[in-house]
């Protein structure tokens, strides 16, 4: 819950040759007679024949992974409830509905300023969890991060609700409370979500293929890829389940006022605290071994200095060259870190997505008042997007998914991600004649709710066209987060070395916050009766975004095996339970 600015991704630059950190292609050979005829007893590794002909199922989900889920889900119901009454606290007038308001409002920004705050907020809550990452691992840890992240979250709900009272609104504290508190939520929700991702992965701890026979005699292959995407299928579907808290809120602010509206959400994060303090020694993590994100600024600054070569920055590059060398990493920690910078490099066009996705918390709750509502509040359609990822992803989990795996129909991440970028330019193409239906129909055409016109009877009197007809591109929305957006996750851990899982996990957040940066930028734009071309310019963008991506990296389909085994032997970053972590260090 990021677009293409790839001038902005420092993943792009100083690297050498793929070859170097990815695997080549496995050759096409055929399969011994020996090795057709052998059969794995249950438990072992498979062969190359069974791995090409046997189905290959997920294992079972560690109970802890879910206490994880529960986490998220809290903080996402936090989010998610303050966040949906947003664009109408910001752009409307101080209104009350039941007090004979038409919308309701608190600080009368207006449509583009309010967009241009709400996506300055999305951008600032996807830069900190560089910050999450750095205190985690240099520090903390990740369960200790995440309490001490909450604590931080836990203040800026506080001046969010207090700010919002009326009293504090009617003396004009609203703005500057919004602001503050905008700053000290996106470091409390970026600091949690940079170590909750990788964490609930984490919970999962067997890397290597095993045979297994099922009640049925079929014999089967018990892969713990599967299990990841499982996994993160599982986190995404609570994320969602967490995000309809703002049916609740926006009904709230509806009917009583802002203040109902976060003071619900600021109850509930005490589930996410509950749940963290009760499972605490549950929980499996990775050691703690340093910032890994602080190291590879040096060491990317290193391989900059030499004009893009980051063999510069091995040490034994420095000692061949220069006599001697004082980086305090070894050669395989630059091996490592320009994998990560090259499987970082298939978040390059995420930018873009993530400015569609934007689109749904700004830019449609404002055209969503602009129509008639008849008695809805104008921001409760988003939760369709959710609703729609509830729904589909256990279609996509139980029948989609395993019916193409047994007919052996590779739908690898990268096809995926690209499928994604096509459904959301969908929903932008739909947008876009949505607005231009609003526009051609009255009572003012292309500037509804002008409450400078006579036909809008003062900004009361919308357009005549129904608020349902805004449903498909939340739906379109939704069906492409779960192949672009849980990919992504998904391909941010499994692709990473081990050193470097909370680094490419920040970079990919961190394209959620370039594609606000693009909604800034393009916030200028959001007022009519220029919507109809940003909408599709949006979808023309999308669209070519999700072409150059799946020419540009559709090659790694072919090496998806090889590349989730390299770090299968791996025990220095082997994850362990908390209580071991803390007898190892006594």
């Amino acid at each position: 819950m990021s677009t293409e600015a790839g001038k902005t991704t420092p993943a792009a630059p100083v690297l050498a040759d793929e070859k170097e950190a990815f695997p080549p292609a496995p050759e096409r050979t055929s399969i011994s007679t020996a090795d057709k005829e052998s059969v794995t007893e249950d438990g072992g590794e498979p062969t190359e024949h069974e791995n090409a002909t046997l189905r290959h199922i997920g294992d079972k989900i560690p109970y802890r992974a879910y206490l994880v889920a529960i986490v998220e889900l809290a903080e996402r119901f936090t989010y998610y409830g303050l966040t949906g009454p947003f664009q109408n606290y910001m752009q409307n007038e101080r209104a009350v509905v039941r007090d004979g308001g038409a919308r309701p409002g608190a600080l009368g920004l207006g449509q583009s300023r309010a967009t241009a705050l709400s996506y300055f907020f999305q951008f600032w809550c996807y830069v900190t969890p560089i910050i999450g990452a750095i205190v985690a691992d240099a520090w903390l840890g990740r369960y200790n991060a995440i309490m001490l992240f909450a604590t931080i979250y836990l203040c800026g709900l506080i001046i969010i609700f207090t700010t919002s009272l009326p009293t504090s609104l009617d003396n004009g504290a609203g703005l500057g409370g919004l602001v503050t508190s905008m700053i000290v939520l996106g470091l409390g929700t970026g600091g949690i979500k940079s170590n909750v991702s990788p964490l609930i992965a984490e919970q999962y701890t067997i890397t290597k293929s095993r045979i297994k026979t099922l009640a049925s005699g079929e014999r089967v292959i018990v892969d713990p890829n599967v299990t990841i995407q499982s996994l993160y299928n599982i986190f995404y579907w609570c994320i969602n389940i967490g995000s309809l808290s703002s049916i609740a809120t926006v009904w709230l602010e509806l009917k009583f006022d802002f203040w109902a509206a976060y003071l619900l959400p600021f109850c509930f994060f005490f589930v996410a605290i509950a749940v963290l303090i009760l499972g605490k020694n549950k929980y499996v993590v990775r050691p703690p071994s340093g910032s890994v994100i602080l190291e590879a600024g040096k060491a990317f600054i290193v391989g900059l200095k030499a004009k893009g070569n980051m063999e510069a920055a091995k040490p034994s590059y420095q000692i061949q060259h220069y006599g001697s060398s004082s980086v305090t990493w070894d050669d395989n920690f630059i091996d490592e870190l320009k994998r990560a910078l090259i499987a970082s490099r298939v978040f390059l066009f995420y930018p873009i997505y993530w400015l569609v996705y934007g689109q749904m918390i700004s830019n449609f709750v404002s055209m969503a008042a602009t129509m008639e509502t008849h008695g809805l509040p104008n921001d409760l359609l988003f939760n369709l997007n959710p609703i729609s990822i509830i729904l589909f992803i256990p279609l996509m989990e139980k029948l989609v998914y395993p019916f193409l795996r047994k007919i052996h129909v590779p739908f690898r991440p990268i096809t995926r991600i690209a499928f994604g970028f096509f459904l959301a330019s969908a929903s932008m193409v739909y947008a876009a004649i949505v607005q231009h239906l609003i526009y051609s129909s009255g009572p003012c055409y292309e500037y509804p709710l002008d409450p400078n016109l006579e036909c809008s009877n003062g900004g009361a009197t919308p357009n005549r066209v129904h608020i349902a007809v805004q449903v498909p591109s939340y739906v379109l929305i939704g069906l492409s987060e779960i192949f672009a957006s849980i990919t992504g996750l998904e391909y941010a851990f499994t692709k990473a070395p081990a050193s470097m899982k909370s680094l490419v996990m920040a970079l990919f957040l961190l394209q959620t916050a370039f594609g606000s940066a693009l909604g800034i930028a393009l916030s200028p734009t959001s007022e009519n009766p220029k919507l109809v071309i940003m909408y599709a310019s949006i979808a023309g963008a999308t669209f070519a975004a999700g072409i150059a991506f799946w020419f540009c990296f559709h090659k790694y389909n072919d090496v998806e095996e090889e590349l989730n085994k390299l770090d299968a032997e791996n025990e220095k970053f082997k994850a362990r339970k908390i209580e071991e972590l803390k007898n190892s260090a006594a």
